[in-house]
């Protein structure tokens, strides 16, 4: 499987937002390798955005000095979210990117002309709307915008986008971002601008090839770093060959990946993508959580606060397949406690308990399983969330389970039974859980792991309240 996140804008620093698509993207990696089948996870950062250009200024810095430092905030989201990707691009600092887009530009070249234009543009969404306000949400208002562009004969693959949806050969989940983007395509397409004018980009960005007073439109950049970013034998092997290829998203970017995308592979005689998961917003007081808009969740404060294992847990815990969600520190605080330290911690220092207090520590022969679940049903269907639940149900048939036994009140016999049950329903969470929770899950593994168990120790301590940190 071959999965993308968006490459994120460096116009600021990371938000959770954000995060929930980069952990969602991460448990899709590492549940498919656990698996054993070979994956390529691959996220990155667009760079070549009007947005930083105005934030350089803003700030007073030259806008290489503001891209790389935000850049690398991007980046360091490998360790500080035990993520585990396998490419990070960077649209304005690999030469194989800039070259990958001149090389698709002209294999579309006859789908381009260019004429004038003038309309309403959104810096925020970096795209043209017909009127005001922008309706992502952005507070800026709309710039009037009146130049020459190139254009994309995007009207011209109306027909072949509909008969791709409809058969599934792209498929979009959930059902309802399908049918939005298939009205949308049957609606009527009209072209599109795919170029910028040098000047009101500062000159930031990537020349049109033959034509210096324009660049590449950022999105059109950007979307090409799904196969820029793919060297020599890789391409082949992720992009030609591969039957999965998996782009994991945000709502308010589904039209640049469900049409505008397919339609620049198509005109250029390349492999589309497979299927897109589009995943809707963590909110902050009911409103999208954005660098623009500041005061968004800091992921990086906030696992540095809480640990990592809390942000994951709730990203994947509490956000639905579809709909946004409202994040707040104590809805954090409250599903770590719950579950981390309550549930799964409890368990496992319990069991382990028991283990050294009625066998000396000796692990007895595996009993029955006590759960059956469908973690590949949910994560197939791109569900995180009943995923998670899938999951957490053997902590919680393994906590009935010992209520219903109770060891402390069986023989010698029934206490191996039950305890070998117990021990290997643990270390079966153990597995399950990795892709969600890695380190947590190592450390289940190594508190139940080996013919005798290490002396128990807690796992997860309760998290201060929210705030506590400051």
């Amino acid at each position: 499987m071959y999965i993308t996140t968006t490459i994120a804008y460096v116009n600021a620093r990371p938000h959770l937002g954000y995060a929930l698509e980069l952990v969602q993207a991460d448990v899709l990696a590492r549940h498919h390798r656990r698996r054993g089948e070979p994956v390529r996870f691959q996220t990155g950062t667009d760079d070549n955005s009007l947005k930083s250009v105005l934030a350089a200024e803003a700030e007073g810095v030259p806008v290489r000095e503001l891209v790389d430092r935000n850049a690398a905030a991007f980046e360091g989201l490998r360790e500080t979210l035990d993520l585990s990707f396998d490419s990070f691009v960077r649209t304005s600092a690999q030469p194989r990117h800039r070259a990958g887009v001149e090389r698709i530009w002209q294999a579309v070249g006859h789908d381009l002309y260019r004429r004038h234009y003038e309309g309403l543009y959104c810096v925020g969404c970096e795209q043209f709307y017909p009127q005001g306000p922008c309706p992502d949400g952005h507070a800026a208002p709309l710039q009037h915008v009146s130049e020459e562009n190139w254009f994309f004969r995007l009207s011209t693959y109306q027909d072949a986008l509909s008969d791709l949806i409809r058969s599934g050969r792209l498929r979009i989940e959930p059902a309802a971002r399908r049918n939005e983007v298939l009205a949308f395509v049957e609606a009527g397409l009209e072209d599109i601008s795919v170029s910028r004018s040098a000047a009101r980009a500062r000159g930031w960005g990537i020349p049109v090839p033959g034509d210096p007073s324009q660049v590449v439109y950022v999105w059109w950049d950007a979307l090409a770093n799904y196969i820029t970013a793919l060297e020599g034998g890789d391409y082949d092997r992720w992009w030609v060959d591969e039957p999965r290829k998996v782009h994991v998203m945000g709502k308010g970017v589904i039209r640049f990946h469900a049409v505008y995308w397919p339609a620049m592979l198509l005109s250029a005689g390349e492999p589309l993508p497979t299927e897109i998961f589009v995943h809707d917003y963590v909110t902050a007081g009911g409103r999208k959580i954005s660098k623009s808009a500041g005061g968004g969740a800091d992921p990086v404060a906030l696992v540095d606060a809480y640990g990592v294992d809390a942000v994951r847990w709730w990203l994947l815990r509490e956000v639905p397949r579809v709909g946004d969600v409202d994040f707040t520190e104590e809805r954090l605080v409250a599903r770590a406690d719950e579950d981390l330290a309550n549930g799964l911690g409890n368990l496992v220092n319990r069991v382990a308990t028991m283990v050294h207090r009625f066998l000396d520590g000796h692990v007895p022969p595996a009993g029955e399983r006590l759960v059956e679940v469908r973690v590949d049903e949910a994560l197939d269907a791109f569900d995180f969330r009943r995923a998670a639940g899938e999951v957490w149900r053997i902590v919680e048939e393994a906590n009935r389970y010992v209520e219903r036994t109770r060891p402390w009140k069986q023989s010698r016999a029934g206490q191996e039974a039950s305890l070998g049950t117990l021990v290997a329903a643990c270390r079966e969470l153990a597995v399950h859980l990795e892709p969600f929770l890695p380190t947590a899950a190592a450390r289940v593994a190594a508190a139940v792991g080996g013919e005798r168990l290490p002396r128990p120790e807690p796992l997860f301590g309760r998290l201060a309240p929210a705030g506590a940190h400051g």
